[in-house]
């Protein structure tokens, strides 16, 4: 690597941090550890670590505590952090997770694994802000780029908008696997729609995670819609997990999964800037599929 991704490896095992040391100095890292929480903290004060691999039990403050501190300052709030511990019930897991923990790697180990979920982490680290990290589809500038140029672009343009509600319950319901699987089903429909029926020049991507939009023209989308709409409405049981197929039903009845849609064009406007056309595009839900 010619820039080196700095890591920090926090273990109160010294002899276990002093391997992980050797072997990702080895891979081309450039690596740190500490063997407490309040030295990790100031080491990331120091100099902020592309990611950070934390142990949960540590002699002073524990991992949890660690992790809230870097997502609370500035400068660490989106590093990324693989927990490496021996905790496995699924309570510590879904601890880590509402911290915003990007992995979760139980003791013992296999170091190859760790090896490429370190570089699959820092790898969505480095795509963060120009593609979802499950989906792979454009967020953030690119979306922006995008929505800029049909302000002020001369095309007749349409924008629609796909938003999964209910997706944060669904995933406390069946995990963040599950919840995970439907962005990727979302996106799949989306993406083959668009390949049948759009055109060369439509775009797909996320306005925020649990938001889709296409923008095209009012000749292309019309079709687009109607099939996104019939396939979802023919999906929408599937999305659950198998041994609740059953009562998948009564489920969206009680509005634990639902697809929204809304859509705009360019008559819709003029738009002052960007906010403005986003807050149109966000305001023009009406559909429950």
């Amino acid at each position: 690597m010619t820039d080196k991704s700095h890591i920090l490896i926090v273990e109160d095992d010294l002899d276990l941090a002093e391997m992980l040391n050797a072997y990702f100095r080895v891979q081309g890292y450039d690596v740190k550890t500490a063997a407490w929480g309040e030295e990790a903290v100031r080491i990331t004060r120091d100099s902020a670590p592309d990611l950070v691999v934390l142990d949960i039990r540590l002699p002073d403050i524990d991992g949890y505590e660690v992790c809230r501190r870097l997502r609370q300052h500035r400068r660490t709030q989106d590093v990324p952090i693989i927990f490496l511990t021996e905790k496995r019930d699924r309570v510590d897991k879904l601890s880590g997770l509402e911290l915003g923990v990007v992995d979760y790697i139980t003791k013992p180990f296999d170091i190859q694994e760790l090896r490429l979920r370190v570089r699959n982490a820092l790898r969505r680290a480095n795509q963060a802000s120009l593609t979802n990290p499950v989906t792979n589809l454009p967020e953030g500038p690119v979306v922006d780029e995008k929505l800029n140029g049909i302000i002020f672009g001369e095309t007749k343009w349409s924008v629609l908008l796909i938003t999964i509600m209910g997706l944060d319950t669904f995933h406390e319901l069946y995990g963040f696997v599950a919840s995970d699987d439907v962005l990727r089903a979302v996106s799949l429909m989306m993406n083959n729609a668009v390949r049948e029926v759009g055109s060369a020049n439509d775009f797909i991507g996320h306005l925020a995670p649990h938001d889709f939009i296409i923008v095209s023209d009012e000749e292309h989308l019309g079709p687009i819609r109607e099939r996104i709409e019939m396939r979802l409405r023919q999906s929408m049981e599937y999305f659950y997990p198998l041994k609740d197929r059953d009562k998948a039903k009564q489920a969206m009845e009680e509005s634990r999964l639902k697809l929204v849609i809304g859509q705009i064009d360019h008559g819709s406007g003029p738009h002052a800037d960007l906010d403005a056309l986003k807050q149109a595009v966000l305001g023009s839900r009406e559909l429950d599929v």
